[in-house]
């Protein structure tokens, strides 16, 4: 995974943090909702891409 893909989805996860406190503060459910899965989709996208790149390096060895 790239330094820019990774920089990407820590401002997806922060921007998801951000939202979720929004919600909590606001008492917005929709929001604190968007909020965590914004935050979810963000390290399932980092999770997914790291174990791809390790399997690539596995079959290159």
């Amino acid at each position: 995974m790239s330094f820019t893909d990774k920089a990407k989805n820590k401002m997806e996860q922060m921007s998801g943090a951000a939202k979720e406190r929004i919600g909590d503060l606001t008492n917005n459910e929709r929001m604190r909702a968007e909020g965590a899965t914004q935050q979810s989709e963000a390290r399932a996208k980092e999770g997914a891409k790291d174990l791809g790149q390790g399997a690539r390096d596995t079959f290159r060895g």
